[in-house]
This record gives C-alpha cells, sequence and structure tokens, in this order.
C-alpha cells in the first residue's frame, strides 16, 4: 500500500522526490520487519488477554515423567498474533501487484484456515488430540501444495519463466541438475507437506519453533534478494527470477514477527502459536522454498525441523509399526532429549545455536558453488 502510494507522489510530485527511498527492497525490509515487530508488541498483551478470558487455552498431552501440568490453561492460536503482524506489514510495504506476493498470500491464508479449523476443534474438545485427523492435514496441505504447482507451471500465470520452472537445483552447484517438466509439480506437492509438518513437528517447547523459523526465513530473504537482482545473481552465477526480490520484504515481514511473538512465547510461554501459528509458518516456508527454487537448501537450513520430522517418521513407522517397539524415549527428539535429563530451556537454546549455525552454512553456499 505504501509502496503504491509513494511511487504515485513520487511519479508526480518534484517535491517529494525523497520518496524514492521507498523503491529501495533494502529500506522495505528494514521497514516491514520492525512494523511486524512493533505490531507483535502492541498487540500481544491484549490477545493473550483475550484468548484467556474466550478459554481458548491449551490442553497439553500427558508424556508420562515429564510433567506438562504447568503449561495447562496458557492461552493457544497466539498464532493470530504472528499472522495479523506478517499480513498488516506486508500489506503497508509489499508490491501487491506482484506475483511473488500474490502466492505468498494464497499460501498465508490457505494455511491460516487450515490451522485454525485444527486449533478450534482441539479447544472445543479440550483435547490436543482432537482436532483435524493427520489424513486431513496431509489432504489440505496436499491440495494446497497442487494449486501451487499448477500455477508455478502454468506459463501464463506463473511467476518463474517457463524455462526454469520445472529445473532443479542443489546447493553447492551453479546449473541445474535435471528439468522434471510436469513431474515437478508431485515433487512441489512433496516440498510442502514435509516442510509444513516438519515445521509444525517441532512446536513442542517454549521458543523452540520460532526461532529456527526466523533463521529460515532470514536465509530465504537473502537468496530472493539475491536471485531477484540482476546483477547479484550474475555475480554469484545464480538463475535471475525477475520479481523474486519483493520476497526479501515478505521474509523480513515473517523475520519481524516471530521475534515479537518471541517475546511472549520464551519460557515460561505467555502463550502458544497453536497449529494455526506452526502450520502456517511451516507453509509459507514450504512456499518460499519452491518459488525461489531452493527446496533442498532447506535441508541445511532447516536441519532443525527436518532432523525432528525424520525423529517421528523413524520412531512412528520403523519403531513401533515394523519392530513393534519405541527406538527414542519419545520422538519429536525435543522430548526424547527431555527424557534423557536435560532441562526444557537447555533444549530449546541448543537448537538455537545449531539453528544459527545452519543458517551460517546455508549462506555460504551463496559463494560456494
Amino acid at each position: 500500500m505504501l509502496y503504491h502510494l509513494t511511487t504515485y507522489l513520487y511519479d508526480t510530485i518534484d517535491a517529494l522526490s525523497f520518496l524514492r527511498l521507498f523503491q529501495y527492497l533494502s529500506f522495505r525490509a528494514i521497514c516491514s520487519a520492525l512494523t511486524a515487530f512493533v505490531i507483535t508488541l502492541l498487540f500481544g498483551e491484549r490477545l493473550i488477554r483475550l484468548l484467556y478470558v474466550n478459554h481458548i487455552r491449551d490442553n497439553p498431552r500427558s508424556y508420562d515423567i515429564l510433567s506438562t501440568a504447568s503449561k495447562a490453561g496458557t492461552p493457544v492460536m497466539g498464532g493470530l498474533l504472528i499472522i495479523l503482524a506478517i499480513f498488516t506489514s506486508t500489506i503497508l510495504w509489499c508490491d501487491l501487484l506482484n506475483r511473488f506476493t500474490g502466492i505468498f498470500f494464497l499460501a498465508l491464508i490457505c494455511f491460516t484456515v487450515f490451522g485454525a479449523v485444527d486449533d478450534y476443534k482441539k479447544v472445543k474438545h479440550k483435547d490436543s488430540d482432537r482436532g483435524l485427523s493427520q489424513k486431513t492435514k496431509l489432504l489440505c496441505q496436499a491440495g494446497y501444495g497442487l494449486v501451487l504447482g499448477i500455477i508455478f507451471l502454468t506459463p501464463d500465470i506463473s511467476p518463474v519463466k517457463v524455462e526454469i520452472a520445472s529445473q532443479l537445483y542443489i546447493p553447492f552447484l551453479k546449473v541445474s541438475i535435471a528439468d522434471l517438466g510436469w513431474w515437478y509439480l508431485p515433487f512441489i506437492v512433496f516440498v510442502v507437506v514435509s516442510i509444513t509438518n516438519a515445521v509444525n513437528f517441532a512446536d513442542g517447547l517454549d521458543g523452540l519453533t520460532v526461532v529456527p523459523v526466523a533463521f529460515t526465513i532470514g536465509v530465504y530473504g537473502v537468496f530472493a534478494y539475491v536471485i531477484g537482482n540482476a546483477i547479484h545473481s550474475n555475480y554469484l552465477q545464480f538463475f535471475y527470477l525477475p520479481g523474486s526480490g519483493e520476497l526479501t520484504v515478505v521474509c523480513a515481514a515473517i523475520f519481524g514477527a516471530c521475534l515479537g511473538f518471541l517475546w511472549y512465547n520464551a519460557y515460561p510461554a505467555q502463550v502458544f502459536m497453536g497449529d494455526i501459528g506452526a502450520m502456517t509458518l511451516g507453509g509459507i516456508v514450504s512456499t518460499m522454498a519452491v518459488l525461489l527454487k531452493q527446496e533442498f537448501l532447506f535441508l541445511i537450513v532447516g536441519g532443525i525441523f527436518v532432523v525432528e520430522a525424520f525423529s517421528v517418521l523413524i520412531q512412528e513407522k520403523i519403531g513401533i509399526n515394523w519392530l513393534g517397539k519405541r527406538i527414542f524415549y519419545r520422538a519429536p527428539i525435543h522430548h526424547g532429549l527431555q527424557y534423557s535429563g536435560l532441562a526444557e530451556t537447555k533444549v530449546v537454546i541448543r537448537f538455537w545455536i545449531i539453528a544459527g549455525i545452519l543458517a551460517l552454512i546455508a549462506l555460504s553456499t551463496l559463494k560456494i558453488r
């Protein structure tokens, strides 16, 4: 909104030439992050109070010797705060006519609805196991992935050039390793479902999810800036995606919203993000990975989420279903670490440290190619 307004004023009134500052992605990205952060601080306490008064509170699962009594009654669906901050900031600072921005808003709306329905059912039944079934969640995520894939691979509406859209890229290599054609469609569905659930699995301890997401989205923001700039992409030997630089502003808004939410979600948490937060963040990250054609980069920068997801997969499919016994004390792995005697805060902070290191490694792939 501000981008379009300032562009109009800059073009029509000579005295307002200073407004050209709003044309710079770097400036708008900084403003976007700060706006999202300030919004979370302004509305955080009010939203937490509103959730509490309306009995939208958590009913945590029992984990045997791990007591969850202290978390019972904590307001849930705090992800609404993240979504409000992201939506407001992007509306203010993004180019709303950009196709990449449009697809981002599609992801934001779809996953907000999926997560809200899931959380509503859990709150209504006062049971964390009575939200959307696993099958329903997968169908919703796969349905969105299918729509995203069709948009992405259809030349007339895709934000990406047709000769690049179906190419498969991996970190550390300058060129594509394969052209999947329309086989890229099921690959996109797989990426969306996998990343969304990986982020969702990590949402189990105070502050555990939001910081790694901030690191991950920050890295994707840097990649968006490089890939969306003809000079930088050429210098670093990346493909050039015109318009994708606008995702830098989007990523900045998400980064600011995550930091703002951490203000209330750090141990001991005043509010939990719920599935409306975790699923939405996961859906947005997966969308960014696809739009920037950096799906395999998530294996590095999102390593925390990858390990969390594999711990669940190994526990359920290999351990319980095939071997008939548990491989870990508890899955996801953060609960297993708690069983081993590590305090919740120590598990969370160590995961933050690892996420930061992985972010640096992911950024190094810009140059190591």
